[in-house]
């Protein structure tokens, strides 16, 4: 088991650096060169949406410094317009400029060209739905993990 858990380990980080090189591969094919991966993800995840950094930083799990920096580069650059909230004055809401949702709407034709490869590759949605759920069952397992602190408590991860 150990060995099988340090492959999906290995394996979760080898698909995420690969998923942001295709990402970078994609902005370079479209010819955007100023903004970087992540931060067209960021774009993405905040899409039709009116935003905190905060409500950004739960949804995404990205860390709230990295955030931060990424956000000031998109709103540099363009992509992302923020105001300060009516209601709490040290409240800043973001959501994308014109430029930005432009580039969203072109990330998401891209993950659909991306899907529909996928079931030209003969992927079912039945097998990526297994994909999912074996890793939404990690997830949770990391989760009980980092609130009760301990692994070995005997529960199995579909009871966390």
């Amino acid at each position: 088991m150990k060995e099988a858990y340090l492959e999906a380990i290995s394996l979760i980080e080898r698909l995420h650096r690969r998923f942001l090189d295709v990402v970078k591969s994609e902005l370079d094919r479209l010819g955007v060169d100023d903004i970087n991966n992540v931060q067209s993800l960021i774009l993405f995840n905040i899409g039709d949406e009116d935003l905190t950094v905060g409500e950004l930083t739960n949804r995404g799990y990205y860390l709230g410094t990295n955030v931060t920096y990424n956000l000031k580069k998109l709103v540099e650059y363009g992509y992302v317009e923020q105001e300060r909230s009516a209601r709490d004055r040290r409240s800043v809401r973001i959501h994308l400029s014109e430029k930005g949702k432009d580039l969203c709407n072109k990330m998401g034709e891209i993950y659909q060209t991306h899907a529909q490869a996928l079931t030209e590759a003969k992927f079912t949605p039945e097998q990526l739905a297994q994909i999912n759920d074996g890793l939404k069952s990690l997830e949770r397992f990391w989760s009980h993990v980092l609130n009760y602190g301990s692994a070995g408590s005997g529960q199995s991860n579909r009871a966390a």
